[in-house]
């Protein structure tokens, strides 16, 4: 199985994600989207798989930190757009693996959809 993690390398999620993988013994390419960036299709496909309030995460730093007219009357246009203009945006880590999206790290969860 194929996965890629999305996310920024230095975030505690994604770390404990990341020991979880390797512990379980599975391969993934990551991709940090601070770094390497994150399209809009991409995030379009995303929020069509799972909603755009899961994949937004609101309860960051970088989300609170901005202005209330960007985070007022959101929807999905709107979430997309904030989360392509601040990738710390997006609720971490993401894995995308052959059939379907992670969002978030629930070790129960994971083990249920990649076993």
């Amino acid at each position: 199985m194929t996965l890629t993690m999305f996310g920024i390398p230095n975030c505690d999620t994604i770390k404990k994600a990341r020991a979880w993988l390797d512990q379980q013994g599975f391969g993934y390419r990551f991709h940090d989207y601070k770094k390497q960036g994150v399209d809009r299709e991409q995030l379009v496909r995303w929020v069509d798989q799972v909603g755009w309030e899961v994949l937004l995460n609101r309860r960051g730093t970088t989300f609170r930190a901005l202005p209330d007219a960007a985070k007022t009357g959101l929807d999905a246009d709107k979430a997309v757009a904030l989360m392509a203009a601040n990738p710390s945006c997006i609720k971490r880590p993401v894995v995308e693996y052959s059939s379907g999206l992670l969002v978030g790290f629930d070790p129960t969860a994971w083990e249920q959809a990649l076993r």
